[in-house]
C-alpha cells in the first residue's frame, strides 16, 4: 500500500512513522508512506498557503489552488495507482474499525490534513473523495487524525500483525445490524495473586475450551 499526506508541518510525523509497528510495515514492505509539506506548491515567495476568509471572520482557510496543484503533482508521479483522496475534517462521518479495513484493501489513499481555520469548499467540492473525522471534539489540525487514519489502516495490512491479533480485538466483531460493538475480554498475567487480587481460576485451568467459553461471556458491549 501506498500512503501520502499532505500536511503544513510534516515534523511532526517523524516519530509516530518511524517506530514500532509503523517502522515494522514499512521495513518489510507492506506500505510506503511519503510526508508532503503543502508549502512546497506555493508559488509565491512567502510559500503562502492560506488566506482570509471572503465576506470576513476569524482564522485562515486552506487555499484550493495550492492543494490543487499539489494533487495534480502527485498524480502525475503516480499514475498507475488506484488514489482515495481523504480530507480529514470534523464534518466528516466518525473514522471507525470497519472503515479502516475497506482502506487497507485499497492500494493508495492520500490524507490531506488542514490546519488553522479549514479548507476553502472549492477543495470539499472539486478535488477529494470524502472526508473522515475521528470524533467530536477540536483539535489544532488534521495531523493527529492522520496518524490514527494511518496506524489504524497499516496494522491491518498482510505481514504487519498475526492475523489473529487483529481478529480477536476490540471491535472487530461488530455487529452492524445491531449497531454494538464487542471489546475485548478481560486480561491478566502474572503474578496470578497480588494484594490478594486473583486472577480468575478458569484462566490457570488449562481447559482451553471453558477459556474461550469464559472470554466470549467476559467480552463488553456497547
Amino acid at each position: 500500500m501506498f500512503i501520502d499526506i499532505f500536511t503544513l508541518f510534516p515534523e511532526m510525523f517523524d516519530v509516530p512513522f518511524g517506530t514500532s509497528m509503523m517502522k515494522k510495515a514499512k521495513d518489510i514492505g507492506a506500505v510506503e508512506i511519503n510526508v508532503h509539506n503543502l508549502r512546497d506548491w506555493a508559488e509565491d515567495k512567502h510559500k503562502t498557503v492560506d488566506g482570509r476568509p471572503f465576506g470576513g471572520g476569524k482564522g485562515m482557510v486552506i487555499r484550493v489552488d495550492v492543494l490543487d496543484l499539489a494533487l495534480q503533482d502527485l498524480d502525475s508521479r503516480i499514475k498507475n495507482h488506484d488514489s482515495r483522496k481523504i480530507l480529514l475534517s470534523p464534518q466528516g462521518p466518525v473514522f471507525t474499525q470497519n472503515k479502516a479495513r475497506k482502506l487497507s484493501k485499497l492500494e493508495h489513499i492520500i490524507l490531506i490534513a488542514g490546519h488553522y481555520e479549514g479548507f476553502d469548499e472549492r477543495i470539499r467540492k472539486h478535488l477529494i473523495d470524502e472526508e473522515l473525522s475521528i470524533g467530536e471534539y477540536v483539535l489544532t489540525g488534521g495531523e493527529i487524525p492522520a496518524m490514527v487514519v494511518t496506524d489504524a489502516v497499516v496494522r491491518l495490512l498482510p505481514g504487519v500483525l498475526d492475523p489473529e491479533a487483529t481478529e480477536n480485538e476490540s471491535f472487530s466483531q461488530s455487529n452492524e445490524e445491531t449497531n454494538k460493538q464487542s471489546y475485548d475480554y478481560p486480561t491478566y498475567t502474572r503474578p496470578d495473586k497480588y494484594k490478594g487480587w486473583k486472577v480468575p481460576e478458569i484462566l490457570l485451568s488449562g481447559n482451553h475450551a471453558e477459556i474461550e467459553k469464559w472470554r466470549k461471556k467476559s467480552s463488553k458491549k456497547s
